[in-house]
């Protein structure tokens, strides 16, 4: 299937590393342009050099997205390189542990600066340009905003606000044909994933623990799984889809667990 995205200019939050680089990865297949913006110089090279010598077409920008002028200066820097934004991929962010009990008024407001600020941030600063393409929109949630998970308020809250954001964006840009979704992400092995299930005591077991109760094929999702539902959602192949939250988690967050 085509997904007509070719030459496309899509920004992609955290492209670095897990779920990012995997839609980074997508993308160039699909013969888009993915825009890598990530704190670190280094790991936005990697990929990005990656991509290149595989055949694609990328770009990447060092920006610290915790700091909101970091935000303005990279759409700026995209526009000046491309002068058209087509998609914007909020996807950086990290499960950073502020929970009630050893939280802080400072750790709970840094955690949303991580997770939640720069999502509205990128997406004001980019909306002119994609008013112009009439682009889309993808946030990239977690499942801790409908279960829970014990010890993670500050990014329970983010999330939340993600989702609300998802639904709020898709009826404030109908005028102009702009498309808002989120795909929501439950266990997905990634290098941050693999940190803290190490943290763990008895990780393997845990981890088995885990996998056993994912109800499609007992096994975490990829990635690459997390990068085709973003890709399809950037893509005119999905015209008509907006103010949805897609769960691609093996069934993992609406399944009876009893099917386990």
């Amino acid at each position: 299937m085509d997904l007509q995205l070719k030459d496309k200019v899509i920004i992609v939050t955290g492209g670095a590393k897990g779920i990012g680089e995997g839609i980074v990865r997508v993308l160039a297949n699909e013969g888009a342009i993915p825009v890598i913006i990530g704190r670190n110089e280094a790991d936005n090279l990697k990929v990005a050099d990656d991509v290149a010598a595989n055949g694609g077409k990328v770009f990447q920008i060092v920006a610290e997205l915790t700091n909101p002028d970091d935000n303005a200066k990279a759409i700026a820097q995209v526009l000046e390189k491309f002068g058209r934004i087509d998609g914007l991929v909020n996807n950086a962010g990290v499960n950073d542990g502020v929970s009630l009990t050893n939280g802080s008024y400072e750790k709970f407001v840094d955690s949303l600066h991580k997770n939640l600020v720069h999502y509205y941030l990128m997406a004001h600063h980019a909306l002119p340009a994609l008013i112009k393409s009439k682009g889309a929109i993808v946030n990239i949630g977690s499942k801790v905003a409908d279960t829970g998970q014990g010890g993670t308020s500050a990014y329970a809250a983010a999330n939340g606000g993600r989702n609300a954001l998802t639904r709020e964006w898709a009826v404030e840009l109908l005028p102009h044909g702009i498309r808002v979704n989120a795909v929501i992400v439950s266990e997905c092995y990634t290098p941050l994933y693999q940190t803290w299930i190490s943290s763990i005591p008895n990780s393997e077991e845990k981890l088995a623990s885990i996998k056993a109760k994912i109800p499609l094929g007992n096994r975490m999702t990829t990635a690459e799984e997390i990068a085709n539902a973003t890709v399809f959602l950037l893509s005119e192949v999905s015209s008509h889809t907006t103010g949805q939250l897609v769960y691609v988690d093996g069934g993992y967050v609406h399944l009876d667990r009893s099917v386990s």
